[in-house]
């Protein structure tokens, strides 16, 4: 009797139906993962048409990093119950994977739509900008801390930004108090903060207050950035206007798009208070 006649597959057309190699499905015998229904005298291997769908489960398992260990373990045990737990079990990962993608597509657009904006400033402007309240997710106060304290803290924020989800895309900017700035501490922060779009429920944010803001533009590093204060508060000075609260700075560009801190450009954002003529 003729078992190929009709009704079985050599190993080069089942594997061509499968779209992977012979020796796939020789390793795959030798193992004991997936084996023909029928092997001739010769040794020759012949799969049936019923064997495309274990095939196919197989592969699928592959694809989503089941072990092959842990698929063999499924195919030696099979039963609908476990078939069913596998696949629950699948679609749980397959669900959390599709967020984390979602979430990490919404960050790369949030940093290509603030780039192509940084694009049409210009950095020589100093501007009075009415900004909306928005909800900021801030670190620990990190007044007065050491540079060494301040790596360790920038670790520590990072971290929580990657555990609790707050990543945005958005910046990490720095919040310095009114009293910081008057004493010409301009580099004395007080917070790290992100800006959360869309705050999730739980967190303590802190409000920024809306009103009017003097920004303008530092380029360069910090170490020069008391000229570019001394700019804002001339402009200031001449529109009548005093400091407020809180100063804000958010790097515009930074190490990700520049190889030399002189080509650096920080946002600084002065709340300001509208004095009486």
């Amino acid at each position: 009797m003729n078992k190929k006649k009709g009704k079985y597959l050599t190993t080069g057309e089942f594997a061509k139906l499968c779209k992977v190699n012979k020796q796939t499905l020789f390793y795959y015998d030798q193992i004991g993962l997936f084996s023909p229904e029928y092997k001739n005298e010769k040794g020759y291997r012949f799969y049936s048409i019923r064997q495309l769908e274990l095939f196919s489960v197989i592969d699928l398992l592959k694809e989503l990093d089941m072990s092959l260990n842990d698929i063999q373990q499924y195919t030696q045990n099979k039963s609908p119950e476990s078939f069913l737990s596998i696949m629950y079990q699948k679609k749980e990962e397959i669900v959390k994977k599709r967020q984390e993608i979602e979430a990490k597509e919404k960050i790369i657009d949030t940093k290509i739509a603030l780039m192509e904006e940084a694009l049409d400033l210009d950095f020589n402007q100093i501007t009075l900008e009415q900004f909306p309240e928005a909800s900021l997710y801030i670190s620990r106060n990190i007044e007065n801390i050491t540079a060494e304290e301040f790596v360790e803290v920038i670790s520590d924020f990072i971290n929580e930004l990657d555990v609790l989800q707050l990543d945005t895309g958005y910046p990490i900017g720095v919040i310095t108090k009114r009293e910081q700035i008057l004493k010409g501490e301009f580099t004395n922060y007080s917070y790290l903060y992100i800006e959360q779009p869309n705050p999730k429920e739980g967190y303590p944010y802190f409000k920024s207050v809306k009103g009017k803001f003097l920004s303008g533009y530092h380029i360069g590093d910090e170490k020069t950035i008391h000229k570019t204060y001394q700019r804002i508060f001339s402009e200031m000075e001449r529109l009548n206007l005093e400091l407020g609260d809180y100063v804000f700075e958010e790097y515009i560009y930074d190490t990700v798009v520049m190889n030399h801190k002189e080509h650096y450009v920080t946002k600084i954002m002065i709340q300001i208070n509208q004095t009486e003529s």
